[in-house]
């Protein structure tokens, strides 16, 4: 189980840096590096008691939607922390891979490193930000469509619609531009749901 972890972590990484990988190459190669034109870099934050407290706020706002929307609309058989259920300590180090790096990692480079930044570049951070977080939002509705109601797809939109915003709002108002702070964030909560099927706490 944690050398699949390993490979589907790092699949998936791949998966989702071809299109930034090639359009960095063809447009800003000469200008930048790789992970510096994604934002994955140190985050220069000016005050870090504000940071902190919005770092805090964006977790728990994340995993208490995501915890309502799954106890009351969702089946847990169709979630991907569902490989966990029940397993306890003995999924943490898969569990950690797919949280961290398959699904924090890998969307945050294409969604808040890639795709926001291109916006941004083009359509203002506002309007760049909005259209991110709406595409990052289609993509989990999108995953669930065929398991869940229509109106419960839209619910789930709009709800990972939401962090995504105010993911990528962090990054560009309290990080410097850096993804680390949303890779940190996405990370945490996703392991979180992680912990909640592992130990059975739903």
């Amino acid at each position: 189980m944690v050398l699949q972890s390993v490979i589907n972590a790092v699949f998936q990484v791949i998966l989702f840096s071809v299109i930034p990988f090639i359009w960095w190459f063809f447009s800003a190669k000469k200008e930048q590096s790789f992970f510096a034109w994604l934002g994955l870099q140190k985050p220069v934050i000016e005050n870090k008691g504000n940071y902190f407290v919005w770092f805090l706020i964006i977790i728990v706002v994340l995993f208490v939607s995501a915890f309502t929307i799954t106890y009351f609309y969702i089946d847990r058989s169709t979630l991907a922390s569902n490989l966990f259920t029940g397993l306890g300590f003995s999924a943490l180090i898969p569990a950690l891979f797919h949280a961290i790096i398959q699904t924090g990692l890998s969307e945050e480079l294409f969604f808040r490193g890639f795709l926001l930044k291109r916006f941004m570049h083009k359509f203002g951070f506002q309007m760049g930000n909005i259209m991110q977080s709406l595409l990052f939002g289609i993509l989990h509705g999108w995953m669930f469509i065929s398991y869940i109601p229509f109106g419960v797809v839209v619910l789930v939109v709009l709800v990972t619609g939401f962090a995504g915003y105010l993911m990528g709002w962090i990054n560009e108002q309290k990080s410097n531009g850096s993804i680390i702070t949303s890779w940190s964030i996405h990370g945490i909560a996703n392991l979180l749901a992680s912990f909640v099927a592992m130990f059975n706490l739903l």
